[in-house]
């Protein structure tokens, strides 16, 4: 079964590929999608010659790209002569990664469709001394002719959804059969490992390495805004229409907390002047960061600042989330949560779902659904001592148990390099 389906799919030519693809645009143009690059994905481009070892590092979208900055940052520093090739599969993870690591790489790119012939083309060009997949791209040229070239190919930050599992778990042969071309699998968590060991991996070649997207560090804040006794709330990130919501949030919780402080910090500083206007309906006493407003006069500040907001995390109580009362998909939790502070997101995550199931799972974060529940979370957070110490301790407790996955993935580098 596994043999024929497998024919059945090696089969596809690049020829056929290109007939379908146009189809699949006229899709996605409907659904307001970019075309897909297809001189890129059919490895129709020039590549450069890249002398010595190769490692080809791949993150499908932004939010692997993401958990990848410092395994990025950390080869490149131990391992200066060493190539390093960063592949996506998404025109947005595409963006970032150029974006973000394009003085780390030799060259970044879009990883090949999975046609026998263009991913052997693809391979022959870059040619790698190692393949790093990160979280579950299981594709079965790919991996197969990695095998046949003797190429390392790892899962590093494997995970295998609530959601995937099952469908997975149906054509286990299958995945069996691919997963066995994988030098290892190193997952997240030991429901991981035991999920790709139930879908076949060989128990040997799977480890538990923890999570990369926790691998993030302190910042020390040398900011002052001189907040007292008073407790922090932070809305960070807020897009178009989110910070009405926290404004009308934050009044009704003042009502019943009077020296209650709040933090704004929006996504786009092109937005400060709706915001401004939007402040004028409320009785509230405002400042900017960039003027050095302190809470000492005023009730918000809004941080009109750039690079600021990672650290300014470490001086607040709560954390509100933004990007996440609005269809953006939200963004990263763990910036507030790597210094205990607790956040609430809206309903609209997908760029981090996988990080806030292990803070909804340990308790270190809440997703709502609505606008009220936003602040009866908000509101138990802040009068309910117990619960928000409890919280706080959650949030500690999970990064430790998360960390480590930087270390592990190094160390296994070392022993190939």
């Amino acid at each position: 079964m596994k043999d024929t389906l497998f024919k059945i799919y090696k089969s596809i030519s690049p020829s056929f590929a290109k007939k379908i693809i146009p189809l699949i645009d006229f899709s996605r143009k409907l659904k307001n999608k970019p075309p897909i690059p297809l001189r890129e994905k059919m490895a129709e481009i020039d590549y450069p010659h890249l002398i010595g070892k190769t490692i080809l590092l791949h993150g499908v979208s932004v939010g692997e790209i993401m958990s990848l900055e410092n395994l990025v940052k950390k080869i490149k520093e131990l391992f200066p002569s060493v190539n390093l090739v960063i592949t996506t599969g998404t025109v947005t993870g595409q963006e970032l990664a150029k974006k973000k690591y394009s003085s780390y790489a030799e060259f970044i790119t879009y990883f090949p469709l999975d046609i026998y012939e263009t991913v052997e083309k693809f391979l022959n060009e870059i040619n790698p001394s190692v393949i790093l997949i990160a979280e579950t791209e299981l594709w079965p040229n790919f991996s197969y002719c990695a095998k046949e070239k003797n190429i390392p190919l790892y899962i590093i930050n494997g995970r295998i959804s609530d959601k995937s599992y099952p469908s997975y778990l149906r054509l286990k042969s299958f995945f069996k059969f691919i997963l066995s071309c994988y030098t290892g699998i190193f997952a997240q968590s030991e429901l991981d490992k035991d999920r790709f060991i139930k879908l076949g991996a060989n128990f040997g070649t799977v480890e538990v390495m923890k999570n990369l997207k926790f691998e993030i560090e302190k910042k020390p804040c040398d900011i002052n805004l001189e907040a007292g006794s008073s407790k922090v709330i932070i809305a960070g990130s807020t897009h178009k229409g989110e910070d009405s919501i926290v404004f009308n949030t934050y009044k009704k919780l003042k009502n019943k907390i009077p020296d209650l402080k709040l933090i704004l910090a929006p996504r786009h500083l092109t937005r400060l002047d709706e915001i401004n206007e939007l402040l004028k309906n409320y009785n509230f006493r405002f400042g900017f960061r960039t003027k050095e407003d302190t809470f000492k006069d005023n009730d918000i500040i809004i941080l009109d600042t750039l690079g600021e907001l990672s650290k300014i995390y470490s001086i607040t109580d709560i954390a509100f989330i933004g990007g996440s009362f609005n269809n953006t998909g939200g963004h990263n939790p763990l910036e507030a949560t790597v210094y205990s502070v607790p956040t609430i997101s809206g309903p609209s995550i997908k760029n981090f779902r996988d990080i806030y199931s292990i803070l909804e799972r340990e308790k270190a974060s809440f997703v709502v659904k609505n606008k009220e529940e936003f602040y009866t979370v908000l509101n138990k957070l802040l009068t309910d001592d117990d619960f928000y110490s409890e919280t706080k301790e959650n949030c500690k407790k999970c990064f430790e148990n998360q960390q480590g996955a930087l270390d592990f993935i190094i160390k296994k580098l070392k022993d190939l390099l």
